[in-house]
This record gives C-alpha cells, sequence and structure tokens, in this order.
C-alpha cells in the first residue's frame, strides 16, 4: 500500500480525512462524504478493512485522543494519521498534480477543469 504506487480511492480519502485531524470511524465516514460532496459514501465493511489494512501498513494508527471525553462514547477508538501516512498523502497528491498537468496539456478542454 505504501509501495509508492496509486492509492485506492477509499485509502486516499481516509487519509484526507484523518490530515485536519483524529477522528473516530463514524466521523472518517462523514467526513469523507462531507469531502466528496456526497458522491463516495464508505459502507462500515470498506471503511474497517481500510482501517485495518491501513494500521498494518503504518499510514494510520489508534490515538488516545478523544475530541471531548465527556460528551464521547468511550469504546469509540479514534485513528490519527502517522508520518508515514503524511508523506504517503503528500505523494499521491503530488501524482495528482502531474496527472492534471499531463491532462492539460494535452486538451483545451481539461485546461479550465
Amino acid at each position: 500500500m505504501a509501495s509508492g504506487g496509486p492509492l485506492t480511492p477509499a485509502v486516499l480519502h481516509i487519509l484526507l480525512a484523518l490530515s485536519a485531524q483524529d477522528r473516530h470511524g463514524y466521523g472518517i465516514m462523514k467526513q469523507v462524504e462531507a469531502d466528496s460532496r456526497g458522491k463516495v459514501t464508505m459502507g462500515p465493511g470498506t471503511l474497517y478493512g481500510s482501517i485495518r489494512r491501513m494500521t498494518d501498513a503504518g499510514l494510520i494508527s489508534e490515538s488516545d485522543k478523544k475530541v471531548d471525553p465527556s460528551l464521547d462514547d468511550e469504546r469509540r477508538v479514534y485513528y490519527r494519521i502517522t508520518a508515514l501516512g503524511q508523506q504517503t498523502l503528500a505523494a499521491e497528491l503530488q501524482r495528482y498534480r502531474e496527472v492534471v498537468a499531463v491532462a492539460r496539456s494535452l486538451s483545451p478542454k481539461t485546461a479550465g477543469a
């Protein structure tokens, strides 16, 4: 997963959601939906399967932080992006920038996109 190749859409969206703050699973799902303006909805199977693989790969880890422990369910597990996850996200975003640059150079129609 962190081999330098393209990330799956689920992994990319999870890293983006965690890049701003630690979140629990439901919070990640809601942030992905908000970030994508409702175009991406992530079910629990996809989310938690991706979280497990991302944790194993060292891209994210469990966090001890709670947004507000007095208002939050103690059973909720929060996740945070790791340094490797930040590097992987930065590399993926650079890859996207390069793809967009190539697309813009190929067609005048894509220049405004």
